[in-house]
């Protein structure tokens, strides 16, 4: 099995070396990672400038690729056959803090895999909930623990074109991981502030500040699972039609629409 590594905080992370030393045990692992952080990118993707890819010296990959481009960049790479051999799975992380709920459209982490699922890759994105002040605490080994689990998934299984899977893990020891629960997204509360400031020449700039986000507490919902002690898979589609408003936006006999059904 051929394994594609990406993540969104560059490749000098330390998630991203723990993703790539676990998977080499199911296969060879390259590694295309940007080359600087991108986390909040979101889907972005170079359109009209040239990328450029370099090799780099990866010791636990087989293989290692650095990108000026966005995670999206690295991904579509994978899928448009920049590598010499077909590719089985892209693998993107891991995430030093939680892509829960709405969280994933920001996440370049998450729209990694959401990318390689347009070229047919099976792809799962891994996140772990370590509040950003304690970063130099974390401890990868959860999502490490998890990754068999999430390759057996995706190798035994097809899922659904355009879909993969959103992984969240505790920032716990492993003895105190409680297992691993299918989920679904939850609700985010954002506290963000705009902090206005004025630089030396008297000119305004701004800040996006304040606390970081909050999950409502939902039984079965991503941020509860894992608040709870559980890893959290969330399996995304990437179809984002509001069917129930489509049904009753049918019902309200517009006359946008009226004549067309």
């Amino acid at each position: 099995m051929h394994i594609v590594i990406t993540n969104d905080d560059g490749i000098k992370a330390p998630g991203i070396h723990a993703l790539a030393k676990a998977a080499r045990e199911f296969g060879k692992v390259t590694v295309i990672a940007p080359d600087r952080n991108w986390s909040v990118c979101g889907h972005s993707k170079s359109i009209g400038r040239p990328l450029r890819v370099d090799p780099y010296d990866f010791p636990e990959a087989d293989a290692a690729w650095v990108c000026d481009g966005s995670p999206s960049d690295c991904s579509a790479l994978a899928g448009l056959k920049f590598l010499d051999e077909p590719v089985d799975m892209l693998l993107s992380g891991i995430n030093p803090t939680p892509n829960l709920s709405q969280d994933f459209t920001y996440s370049g982490t998450v729209m990694a895999a959401a990318e390689a699922t347009y070229w047919d890759l099976s792809a799962a994105a891994f996140s772990i909930d370590c509040p950003r002040m304690k970063q130099e605490l974390i401890d990868f080994s959860p999502a490490v623990w998890a990754l068999p689990r999430i390759i057996e998934l995706l190798t035994e299984y097809n899922l659904p074109k355009f879909s993969f899977l959103n992984v969240n893990c505790p920032n716990l020891p492993i003895e105190k991981i409680k297992g691993i629960r299918l989920t679904r997204s939850g609700t985010r509360i954002y506290n963000d502030v705009l902090v206005r400031k004025t630089d030396p020449f008297g000119r305004p700039y701004y800040w996006f500040g304040g606390d970081p986000p909050e999950s409502i507490e939902e039984e079965g919902t991503d941020g509860t699972v894992m608040k709870d002690g559980f890893v959290s898979i969330t399996p995304i589609w990437q179809n984002m039609t509001d069917y129930q408003l489509l049904q009753t936006m049918k019902s309200w006999h517009s006359e946008l629409w009226k004549d067309y059904e």
